[in-house]
């Protein structure tokens, strides 16, 4: 059962990690520090939209509409970090 929670515990870290490039990258391309037309952050920013976005769409449905500011991101990692903490209190001692 350790195991399990281990593994449970290094994939939600691991999607923290994929949530924190993806929001730099996305600044990075919002501030001009990196051109659009620069294929390898635009296919690294695209996969991981991707991979997000059928989590992210229920969370945007419930936060209230902030105009350009995009807070979804940040409830994730919230909601992540909260995983991680109750996975962490069901490890054995």
């Amino acid at each position: 059962m350790d195991a399990l929670i281990q593994i449970f515990i290094m994939l939600a870290n691991t999607a923290n990690m994929l949530v924190i490039i993806w929001f730099i990258v996305g600044l990075l391309f919002s501030f001009n520090v990196i051109g659009r037309d620069n294929q390898f952050f635009v296919a690294v920013h695209d996969a991981i939209a991707r991979l997000f976005e059928p989590v992210l769409r229920p969370i945007r449905r419930v936060l209230p509409d902030t105009g350009a500011i995009d807070f979804s991101p940040m409830v994730l990692l919230l909601l992540i970090y909260a995983l991680i903490i109750v996975l962490e209190s069901l490890r054995p001692i």
